[in-house]
């Protein structure tokens, strides 16, 4: 691996304090005993592994609810690893559980890039959505952000759910704004197998809805000076997220922690999904990999041309065949960029472009 190429590092932390009726990640509400036990194995793996790792150009900490669990162990995890230089190291957050100090133990560290998990202002949308903060404790989190001298802000919101109206959509997107984030994801509410909302029909979000939704928040978004670079992120000039950057890129990252997913030399693989398991594998410095694959040059090719169309880097205009050029723009250096009707029918594009050109 080459210390020049940007290297990612992605720490899951599987603790929360309540379960989201759309959630699907690894996550357990249950399990807060194994906290302390849980973050010295992720340490202990980071011990291991640093030696053979380049430089970390992002870190990136999300969950479950990273926030949770004790700053200052959480911190610890990241002492062996050799961070490049101004590396963008973000960690996610629950507004309820921000408090001044954990903030500022996190900026200590090097912490530079917040992600507030805020969904929605509006307090009957949260409820729907199976989540229980305060929106206010989304202002004090900002404040407790900016205060601590913690540069980057990204807010994270969720659209679609049932009874979420065009207005309680306009006044999430707005009250958001008006917090001056640097950085917003909006995601379309999805339906995922096992979780409440999926079990529940009279739930499910409708696409046309959903569609309008989209397009109100990118006007809004862009009207208060954040440009779309990828379909559910926004940022301004300079700040997007550059882990994320590297999924969309197919660049190299490696994951700690359960059920993390890494990417290193061609070849992907993940750990096992529960703490227990985890931790004892650790323990014993047993693997704690519970799979693995590599993708063949062709599959390889293909799959970054689906991941660049979502972003505002765009693919070669001959891999666009002719039944779906009317969904981008095409530029004078031959780069087919969505449009954001495109953005909206990106699936239909991804699937019938063609690596052969």
């Amino acid at each position: 691996m080459s210390a020049e190429r940007p290297f990612g590092l992605y720490l899951h932390v599987p603790f929360c304090a309540s379960r989201c009726d759309y959630c699907a990640f690894a996550t357990w509400t249950d399990r807060h005993h194994l906290i302390e036990d849980y973050l010295v194995a992720c340490r202990t793996q980071a011990e291991r592994v640093a030696a053979d790792l380049p430089e970390i150009t992002s870190i990136f900490v999300g969950g479950g609810t990273p926030n949770l669990v004790p700053a200052e162990l959480l911190m610890r995890v990241f002492e062996p690893l050799t961070i490049a230089a101004g590396a963008e190291f973000t960690v996610e957050c629950n507004p309820d559980e921000v408090t001044q100090p954990q903030i500022e133990t996190y900026a200590s560290a090097g912490v530079n890039r917040i992600s507030l998990g805020v969904q929605s202002m509006v307090p009957h949308v949260l409820e729907a959505l199976g989540r229980w903060h305060d929106p206010a404790n989304v202002r004090a989190a900002v404040h407790a952000t900016r205060s601590a001298g913690i540069g980057r802000l990204n807010l994270d919101l969720i659209y679609g759910g049932v009874g979420e109206s065009e207005d309680d959509w306009r006044r999430s997107v707005t009250e958001a704004l008006a917090l001056g984030p640097d950085h917003v994801s909006a995601y379309a509410l999805t339906v995922e197998p096992g979780t409440p909302l999926a079990d529940d029909p009279a739930r499910h979000p409708d696409d046309d809805v959903q569609a309008d939704k989209y397009v109100i928040a990118d006007d809004l978004f862009v009207g208060a000076g954040l440009a779309n670079y990828e379909i559910s992120n926004w940022a301004r000039d300079g700040e997007e997220c550059r882990h994320n950057l590297l999924y969309w890129s197919q660049g190299e990252y490696l994951g700690l922690g359960v059920a993390a997913h890494s990417h290193v030399e061609g070849r992907r693989f993940w750990s096992v999904r529960t703490p227990e398991r985890f931790i004892a594998a650790v323990a014993e410095d047993r693997t704690v990999e519970a799979g693995s694959e590599e993708l063949d040059a062709e599959s390889a090719a293909l799959e970054g041309l689906q991941l660049a169309l979502r972003t505002r880097d765009g693919v070669p205009e001959e891999t666009v065949p002719d039944e779906v050029r009317h969904l981008v723009d095409i530029d004078d250096d031959g780069r087919a960029r969505l449009t954001r009707d495109g953005r909206l029918l990106a699936n239909e594009v991804a699937v019938r472009l063609t690596s052969r050109g």
